[in-house]
């Protein structure tokens, strides 16, 4: 039993490995309310691409204000994607204890 257990175990890390990888090519998009500034990062928090309207160029204030909310929103967005799947794959895996699930 206990080598079946450290088996699955073992299974489950591999895939929370495979998971982890995976998550960088899982892209999410986040733009500020008028479209100004758009935004592309991954699922594991890197940021792979910034567009800033010419108009925002014109306002240093008004532009870190932009980047500052939309890049909080994105990494928000990005967290719970990220948690959410490896929570997935972990639960998953996890050995069927009874009244494991109230701790999960």
């Amino acid at each position: 039993m206990f080598g079946d257990m450290m088996g699955k175990l073992k299974e489950t890390q591999a895939r929370v490995e495979e998971t982890k990888k995976r998550m960088n090519s899982v892209l999410i998009d986040e733009a500020s309310t008028d479209d100004l500034l758009q935004i592309t990062i991954t699922a594991n928090r890197e940021i792979k691409k910034v567009t800033i309207a010419n108009e925002l160029l014109e306002d240093k204030e008004q532009l870190e204000d932009y980047l500052i909310l939309t890049l909080n929103k994105a990494i928000a967005k990005a967290t719970k994607v990220n948690e959410d799947e490896l929570a997935a794959v972990a639960k998953d895996g996890m050995p069927n204890i009874p009244g494991l699930d109230k701790f999960m």
